[in-house]
């Protein structure tokens, strides 16, 4: 499943995030991993979220997105929560193709390795592409 917490800057999307992240921790069925940007949510997520500081590694395009994600998923099949806080600060680029063409390849992934995804996505939900929009919470 995938889902996206799409508005723009300032509307709250960081803090609805950490609330999605708490409530997958304490349902306590998997393993929970939050990506950022910075180390900015390190106190407001529960320690037992695997908080990994994407900016650590100079994320910067879709593709090493794409491999961060499966590489983590590699060394953990217990994971079943995914969560990626401020997307387009770590992929450098709003273009609508690029996002389309994301999220249908993520879609594809959490159906098949059945983990969940929220994305923070700093975005008018109107302008969003039409197939993105059925993601939208």
């Amino acid at each position: 499943m995938v889902k996206l917490i799409m508005g723009l800057k300032g509307s709250g999307k960081t803090k609805k995030l950490v609330e999605l992240v708490r409530a997958a921790v304490n349902e306590g069925s998997g393993d929970v991993v939050c990506i950022e940007k910075e180390r900015k949510l390190t106190y407001d997520i529960p320690y037992q979220a695997r908080l990994i500081d994407a900016g650590a590694y100079d994320v910067g395009s879709y593709e090493f997105l794409k491999g961060i994600i499966c590489g983590v998923h590699a060394g953990n099949y217990d994971i079943t929560h995914f969560f990626i806080d401020n997307f387009y600060k770590l992929v450098n680029d709003p273009s609508s193709e690029s996002l389309v063409a994301f999220i249908d390849w993520l879609v594809k992934f959490a159906e098949d390795e059945r983990i969940d995804f929220v994305i923070s996505v700093s975005c008018d939900p109107a302008a969003a592409p039409e197939s993105v929009k059925q993601y939208i919470i």
